[in-house]
């Protein structure tokens, strides 16, 4: 296993896949360490799921929004989806991840391509030092980059699929809470990456009728396909229901799982068309509505 100052793997508690169809993968039990020292603590706690999908926990000695970016292997390509806010640099703990998958491939190490989940600054700090990086590609964060990279041609109406090599990823866009917002599917696991449009916390809605639009082709998407994961950009919530931690906490002891599921995103589009075009600050269970008042 990996061991550095830059990153530390956990594996912690195997939980099976819904479908023996998919690649198999561990999610911890926790992603925060049991105190709250800084001086022990990594800039990234980076978790293998599996050998190919790789998830990365920035830490809230850094940054308190403590955002999660996820790092997924082809044959020919990795992807890389968000870099992390500001506090730390996240390229140099991408260099030893690729180096150490090149290792265990026996092979050169891949090309990465960066694309973001949406355009916020706690996703997108570390942009410019990956930019330095040779073998980098970073896709800005804007509907109009990424309609010309991925060749959309209806933006936000239509999901687009990208070959990794061997492993297909869908980019499914989902403005409401950014204007560049997208969900990623990737078919090898079934993990839907959803950004900040749906975790365990606070669901900021910049855009309500986007927003609105935006889930109903999350739902419908996802019901031609299986879904083993929903996993966002954060946690908010505590796993005690209905209760979050307030913004700004850096140490959450007793914070929730990151995984949710589609059931989560059917509960989201029921509790929207209930609320019609009036959004109203609501919280459920593993989550919380949260309209921006502009």
């Amino acid at each position: 296993m990996l061991m550095s100052p830059a990153a530390v793997i956990l594996l912690i508690g195997a939980q099976p896949e819904r479908s023996p169809n998919f690649e198999r993968g561990v999610l911890p039990a926790r992603w925060t360490f049991e105190n709250s020292d800084c001086a022990k603590a990594p800039p990234f706690l980076v978790h293998e799921y599996n050998a190919t999908f790789i998830i990365l926990r920035q830490s809230g000695c850094t940054h308190f929004e403590k955002p999660f970016l996820y790092l997924v292997y082809g044959a020919n390509q990795a992807l890389l989806f968000d870099t992390g806010a500001s506090g730390a640099d996240v390229s140099s703990t991408i260099d030893e991840l690729l180096r150490w998958h090149s290792t265990r491939q026996k092979r050169p190490p891949l090309p990465v391509l960066v694309v973001h989940s949406h355009g916020h600054g706690d996703h997108t700090a570390g942009d410019e030092a990956l930019s330095r990086r040779p073998g980098a590609r970073v896709i800005d964060a804007t509907p109009e980059a990424l309609v010309q990279f991925f060749k959309i041609k209806n933006w936000p109406g239509e999901n687009v699929e990208y070959d990794l090599g061997g492993r297909i990823v869908d980019i499914v866009p989902i403005p409401g809470h950014e204007p560049a917002s997208i969900a990623i599917y990737d078919r090898l696991t079934g993990i839907l990456l959803t950004g900040d449009t749906l975790y365990p916390g606070r669901l900021y809605v910049a855009d309500a009728r986007a927003f609105n639009a935006s889930i109903d082709r999350l739902v419908d998407f996802t019901a031609t396909r299986e879904v083993a994961h929903v996993l966002g950009a954060h946690i908010e919530n505590r796993r005690t229901p209905y209760l979050d931690y307030p913004r700004g906490t850096a140490f959450q002891p007793e914070e929730h799982a990151l995984e949710l599921g589609r059931a989560h995103l059917i509960e989201l589009q029921d509790a929207l068309r209930q609320m019609g075009s009036q959004l109203q600050r609501r919280s459920f269970r593993d989550f919380t509505v949260w309209p921006i008042v502009q």
